[in-house]
């Protein structure tokens, strides 16, 4: 199975990327166990059907070490030269306090040993707290080392539109932010969207399937408990669908999804993914993948097949409006982080 070429993004000059990009939060340990030969197994599966992205971080367990042990079989079965195939972007989440350089090097040496890397793709960065302008003198120390060729591009995790502004003002170089995005959150399309637009900063959206919510599982269904939701992400999305509207709003979104869906012939969460995918300044998609427990590549390709039509978004729209302004109630992207 390939996918087609319109699921490639040139997002820079050296990386083509897939607009789906494998994310691997679910190997945190908040998604339940994984078999280490079975994930590894599972991401070869992923990268020879053209899912060739995966977002991962430092804190997410095991992920950065699987992407070095998956780098190794990959070269050993492909070539060295194949290992420009495979874009893995990491993350950089430290706890806010005075960094020097010997601190910010020191960890990127850590994320470049275990991924098995002379240089990172891309690292993300992210931070607790705004008040600590310490993440200034992170970026500042991470502009050192790119120059250097430790960081091939620099991009951030849940920053909001003022102090990525902050950010470019310090002649700091972003190429993207990743920001929750979804059918249920749309705040990026308040500020952050037209904000990255003009200055050509690319979105990579996660939550664009509320953690597994926005699937028909979920269609025509009894409001689940707190303990019916067995994984973080499925916690987390279900307190953002109440936020944003409740339950009984939730099913009808799932409704007018499934017409659509079925309109189309793909699944409830191609269409909630394809949506983000066709919105301003959305470079990517990250969707979860529970490597070595479940797959989700030929669901995932449908995406690349389709797009929504003018009815389509009439119909979205009709159900959307009726929900709560999340962008009034948390503020902009990235602030349910810091309150």
């Amino acid at each position: 199975m390939s996918i087609p070429e319109s699921s490639r993004l040139q997002f820079t000059p050296d990386l083509n990327i897939c607009r789906i990009l494998n994310g691997m939060w679910q190997v945190s340990g908040a998604h339940g166990s994984i078999d280490p030969d079975k994930a590894i197994a599972s991401m070869m599966d992923y990268m020879n059907a053209g899912f060739t992205t995966w977002d991962l971080a430092d804190h997410y367990g095991p992920a950065e070490d699987f992407i070095g042990e998956f780098r190794q079989r990959w070269q050993s079965t492909h070539g060295e030269a194949a290992l420009d195939q495979i874009q893995a972007f990491t993350k950089w989440v430290p706890r806010p306090a005075r960094m020097t350089r010997q601190i910010v090097e020191d960890n990127i040496n850590i994320s470049l040993r275990r991924m098995r890397v002379s240089a990172l793709d891309l690292m993300q960065f992210h931070w607790w707290e705004y008040r600590d302008p310490g993440y200034l003198d992170a970026l500042k120390y991470m502009v050192e080392l790119q120059t250097e060729g430790k960081i091939k591009h620099l991009a951030l995790t849940n920053f909001d539109t003022e102090h990525l502004q902050i950010i470019l003002d310090q002649g700091i170089p972003i190429v993207s932010n990743q920001v929750q995005y979804s059918l249920i959150d749309r705040r990026p399309e308040v500020q952050m969207a037209s904000f990255c637009g003009k200055h050509h900063i690319k979105l990579f959206a996660y939550g664009s399937v509320c953690g597994g919510l926005l699937t028909e599982k979920y269609l025509n269904q009894p409001e689940p408990g707190r303990w019916d939701l067995d994984t973080a992400s499925l916690r987390k999305y279900k307190n953002m669908i109440d936020a944003w509207g409740g339950w009984h709003l939730f099913q009808q979104l799932l409704a007018t999804l499934h017409q659509i869906a079925q309109k189309h012939q793909v699944s409830i969460a191609n269409v909630a993914v394809r949506y983000v995918l066709e919105r301003p300044a959305v470079g990517g998609v990250i969707v979860g993948a529970r490597l070595g427990r479940s797959q989700h590549i030929q669901d995932n390709a449908k995406v690349f097949r389709f797009a929504l039509d003018t009815d389509d978004y009439a119909q979205l729209e009709a159900v959307l409006s009726q929900s709560r302004n999340l962008y009034q109630l948390i503020g902009d992207c990235g602030d349910e982080y810091r309150r």
